[in-house]
């Protein structure tokens, strides 16, 4: 009777000091958060959104995705305070920091620090069968191209890439799905994409008509490598119905990130919850194949938040060194 009484008191004492270290891990959590993410039809919405259910799901708080105009006005937003997590690729991330993001000119975003890596953003090109572009070459004088929601990394990136390769247009923007809408309509030739691949708004196209998802030369890749922060990639053919063969493009890499001034626990779980377990974030998007530890090194440009530093330096065995980590000091 005794053993037993003392075993009950144990397992007691136990499970109060276990709340008492939850109830105080998740001190200063916010009692909801947002991801900005971009339009819909694109895959950051599809990709933010998912991991921002699954967090919420997971830890207990309201949470979910928010329609932004993309990687640019993510990192004004999570600098504010306006949203506690977004998205964004190194490009943008960069000119954020630098003070030359378009939305604030002048303002340093130091604000907004890295959480996790996600995916490398390909640079594509598409355009209906029936229009006969079939190559960057053919792209007519004057084309109109859309280049996605205006501040996003396509807006921001591809348009310059496309006057680098010699190609006079039209610029429109819009979110994808309006813009995958146009193309079928005839009123817009081409779309140049950047985006995680599968991009859905592709994905509904090729259900709809025929494309031609076009590939740059050995050339054209050269050139863009040559000029703009961005590496080789190759579009796997399993990717789109429409590819027969893997399509030559290139990349930026992206990454979650997060307000500095969240709590450390909080956003330790986040990325815990994120990247403890890459099946459930590729059933969420294919995308999210690379969304895993060892990639934390592709981030070049961010401080680190301290809560994301500590959780891939446990579990990644990652060096990241102590002047890019964030300190409120």
């Amino acid at each position: 009777m005794k053993l037993a009484t003392f075993l009950a008191t144990t397992a007691a004492l136990s499970v109060a000091v276990a709340g008492a270290a939850v109830a105080q891990d998740r001190e200063g959590w916010p009692e909801s958060f947002t991801v900005g993410t971009a339009s819909q039809g694109g895959t950051y919405f599809a990709y933010g959104s998912g991991w921002a259910n699954l967090v919420a799901e997971e830890l207990g708080i309201s949470g979910g995705g928010e329609v932004t105009g993309g990687p640019m006005q993510n990192m004004a937003l999570v600098h504010t305070g306006d949203a506690q997590f977004g998205m964004t690729t190194m490009g943008p991330a960069a000119e954020s920091i630098n003070g030359t993001n378009p939305i604030a000119p002048g303002l340093q975003m130091t604000n907004a620090c890295a959480m996790f890596p996600m995916y490398q953003t390909p640079f594509s090109v598409t355009a209906l069968s029936s229009s006969g572009i079939e190559s960057v070459a053919d792209i007519p004088d004057g084309a109109r191209i859309g280049f996605g929601p205006a501040g996003s990394t396509s807006d921001t990136y591809f348009p310059r890439m496309m006057e680098e390769l010699g190609v006079n247009f039209d610029r429109r923007n819009g979110g994808w799905s309006d813009l995958g809408s146009q193309l079928q309509d005839g009123l817009l030739d081409v779309i140049a994409f950047a985006a995680g691949v599968p991009v859905p708004a592709v994905s509904q196209l090729e259900v709809q008509t025929d494309v031609n998802i076009i590939e740059f030369t050995e050339e054209e890749q050269a050139a863009i490598m040559e000029a703009f922060p961005v590496s080789q990639f190759d579009i796997a053919a399993d990717t789109y119905t429409t590819l027969e063969a893997d399509a030559r493009s290139v990349s930026m890499w992206n990454f979650a990130i997060a307000n500095c001034d969240l709590p450390a626990s909080f956003v330790y779980a986040v990325v815990d919850t994120v990247m403890s377990d890459n099946e459930r974030m590729v059933n969420i998007h294919r995308a999210a194949r690379t969304t895993v530890p060892e990639n934390w090194d592709k981030n070049t440009v961010m401080m680190w938040h301290p809560g994301a530093a500590q959780w891939f330096e446990e579990n990644a065995g990652a060096d990241i060194a102590d002047d890019m980590i964030h300190s409120s000091m």
